[in-house]
């Protein structure tokens, strides 16, 4: 494992928990709203090694019992599913951020994984707008995570011309029974896409509609200002 960087404290990445966040480099999809972008595009080192990671987290053990792992998308890296047996093997909870285009890794994670935080960038068609033409794997991981005992939530950054209401109900329908599922308003600043640097979010009005919508597809709707 190889990370860009880390969050030494986090009291707002994995929910009830204080953290420490780790960042590994590359995406396979392209958001053009992303501000994590860099570590897409640009993830140029010095890295930080897994021993390294470790230490720092293991030293850090008065502050923090938790450990979030994001991207970038993380399960790009295979030895991942080693990397997370390591952190449970001292002590650690863990929540991963993935947007689910690799379920195959994702299977091999969750022993180790206290809670999977699943993006829902839009509805399906619009998808090929963030460099994916085949979601097929994408819903296969929609539907493990649904299946399964470790804990979860769905999430939307709500960015307009990616989600409005019609994107809202088909979301909806591709989501439905789930645990939890969270939206979070877009925060325009230095995206991929420049375009999107000054495009108006939502209002927080708007947002709760969305989320009053979405209480009739999943059972527990947070809205994150």
């Amino acid at each position: 494992m190889k990370f860009c960087g880390i969050q030494k404290t986090s009291l707002i990445d994995f929910p009830d928990r204080v953290a420490s966040v780790l960042f590994t480099p590359g995406c396979n999809l392209r958001c053009p709203y992303c501000y994590n972008w860099r570590l897409i595009l640009e993830p140029g080192g010095p890295f930080l090694s897994e021993e390294e990671a470790l230490q720092i987290l293991k030293s850090r053990r008065k502050y923090v019992d938790a450990v979030v792992i994001t991207g970038g998308e993380p399960t790009l890296q295979k030895d991942l599913p080693q990397f997370l047996r390591r952190l449970k093997e001292n002590g650690f909870a863990v929540k991963l951020d993935t947007n689910g285009f690799f379920p195959d890794v994702l299977s091999e994670c969750l022993p180790y994984v206290d809670y999977v935080a699943l993006d829902v960038k839009t509805s399906p068609e619009k998808y090929v707008l963030l460099g994916a033409r085949d979601i097929s794997n994408y819903l296969y991981t929609l539907e493990m995570l649904k299946r399964g005992i470790v804990d979860y939530e769905f999430r939307s950054t709500v960015v307009p011309s990616f989600i409005d209401e019609e994107d809202i109900t088909k979301i909806g329908e591709l989501v439905k029974g789930a645990k939890r599922f969270a939206l979070q308003p877009f925060i325009p600043g230095d995206t991929l896409d420049k375009k999107f640097d000054s495009v108006q979010p939502y209002s927080n009005e708007k947002i709760a509609q969305f989320a009053d919508m979405m209480k009739k597809y999943a059972n527990e709707v947070i809205f994150r200002i």
